[in-house]
């Protein structure tokens, strides 16, 4: 944001830029065909006050679906990646104690940054950069997303990462930020090939990926999980980029990006002819069909965040929130 520019001029400017936007988009041409003009238009994806309205009512209405453990409360505010993970979370919670949730904490976000990119075409988006009162001391980053000037805005992505990891963006004069384009050949990786990439290093590993726990950690938490006495599991990895799913991504002060995409799990549990299954928490209960005998398969759905850097060098994941969505005994 330019210092000279009162927010009083800055809101105007918003209003005026959405306004002229809206002006533009249905143009009747001379052979009566209609042209979408908003698809070519380079704009900020939200004004600022909208931006913060969007998070006040995300989050009020977040709040009454934890509470009551009903999806419906929060459905029209959720999509994607988190808001799969988020339905099957209240689904087996209402399953469980259909009276609601006993132990509702509300969600405050406090010390709210919000990042706003200029970019044409839909989906418009932002980001949410928050301090929350759950999951310790983690920043939570909230993607809102919405693909129609009539729609409402809806989080996408949930991510939570350690205070101090979220990066500076590049921003231009008025503070706007710069969305970057899936196919990116200026990045380690384009965003559009991470959930892919991250999904075969699950499997075979590699140097796409820097350390960490979420990646060499979590490839030897597999190895030591995999064959067990009495007990096999198997992964399977899966990519996911099409629609509400598709990778977001912000451009770095240092010309790298920060890139919010979606991967797909299957953890499959076999147990030896006459052993038992272990046993399984009520929450995994609550989403299963069929009857566990022999097996056990969990599906899973997972958001990640990454800082990607320019040029060359190894993909730092920052955050991946993983969610129990479905399950099938056998």
């Amino acid at each position: 944001m330019s210092r000279d520019r009162s927010p009083r001029r800055l809101r105007r400017r918003d209003r005026n830029a959405l306004i002229a936007a809206s002006l533009a988009v249905l143009s009747l041409s001379a052979s009566g065909c209609v042209v979408v003009h908003g698809e070519r238009e380079v704009l900020p994806a939200a004004t600022r006050a909208e931006a913060t309205k969007a998070l006040t009512a995300f989050t009020a209405a977040y709040n009454k679906a934890d509470k009551a453990f009903d999806s419906s409360l929060d459905a029209p505010y959720v999509t994607g990646p988190f808001g799969d993970i988020d339905a099957a979370r209240l689904k087996a919670g209402h399953t469980n104690s259909p009276s609601g949730n006993a132990n509702h904490v509300p969600l405050k976000l406090t010390d709210v940054k919000i990042t706003i990119p200029k970019k044409a075409g839909w989906p418009r988006w932002f980001v949410a950069d928050a301090r929350g009162n759950k999951a310790g001391n983690a920043r939570w980053l909230l993607v809102f997303t919405r693909n129609g000037l009539g729609e409402r805005w809806q989080v996408a992505y949930l991510t939570l990462v350690a205070p101090g990891a979220v990066p500076q963006f590049r921003t231009d004069g008025d503070g706007w930020a710069e969305a970057v384009p899936t196919t990116s050949a200026q990045l380690a990786v384009a965003p559009g090939k991470l959930s892919q990439d991250y999904a075969t290093y699950l499997q075979k590993g590699g140097s796409t990926f820097a350390d960490g726990t979420y990646t060499s950690a979590e490839r030897a938490d597999r190895a030591e999980r995999a064959n067990k006495p009495g007990l096999v599991t198997q992964f399977i990895d899966k990519p996911l980029t099409g629609g509400d799913y598709q990778p977001l991504a912000l451009r770095t002060a240092d010309g790298g990006a920060l890139v919010f995409f979606t991967t797909h799990h299957y953890e499959k549990r076999t147990v030896a002819a006459g052993a038992t299954m272990p046993a399984q928490n009520r929450d995994v209960q609550a989403l299963t069909k069929g009857e566990v005998k022999q097996s056990l398969t969990l599906e899973l759905m997972s958001n990640e965040v990454v800082l990607d850097p320019a040029g060359s060098g190894a993909v730092s994941m920052l955050g991946r929130v993983p969610g129990l969505t479905s399950a099938q005994g056998q």
